[in-house]
């Protein structure tokens, strides 16, 4: 079931095609969790060069696909709304799997701490229920425009 679809993430944050990762929320507990999933596709730019041959998502992009919908939880709780987020810091990230084209990601994050500009959380990507990854994301949370 679908919470919210590309468009209206798109009006929450402010990712655009080719960066923007989520595809669609399946759940949101407003300031406590959301549920949502990538699809990974053959198109997508970076499988080009990463690696020819043996497509993997990069760790990197991984941990920006949570970070997108770790934004869009915080984005969605009461206190931050009309706000945005910037990733700060991320701490104890794991690379389990390798993520392939065909593979759908499914994004458990869930709200550790809040505080006035802060918030901070444990994030976790799955593929068939197997976890390739999970970290801390720790995000600063800002009027649009301020400087960071």
């Amino acid at each position: 079931m679908k919470i919210m679809g590309a468009q209206e993430i798109m009006d929450l944050i402010p990712n655009r095609y080719p960066i923007c990762y989520i595809d669609y929320v399946d759940e949101l507990e407003p300031g406590e969790r959301i549920l949502a999933t990538k699809n990974v596709t053959i198109n997508e730019s970076f499988f080009k060069g990463h690696f020819p041959g043996n497509p993997v998502m990069p760790g990197a992009l991984i941990i920006e696909t949570l970070a997108q919908a770790a934004s869009i939880l915080i984005l969605k709780s009461p206190e931050f709304l009309g706000k945005t987020a910037y990733l700060g810091a991320v701490r104890d990230a794991k690379f389990r799997e390798m993520v392939r084209p065909g593979d759908v990601l499914k994004l458990e994050i869930k709200m550790i701490k809040k505080r006035a500009n802060l918030g901070i959380v444990q994030t976790t990507a799955l593929v068939d229920g197997q976890v390739a990854c999970s970290a801390e994301l720790m995000f600063v949370v800002e009027e649009t425009g301020e400087k960071v």
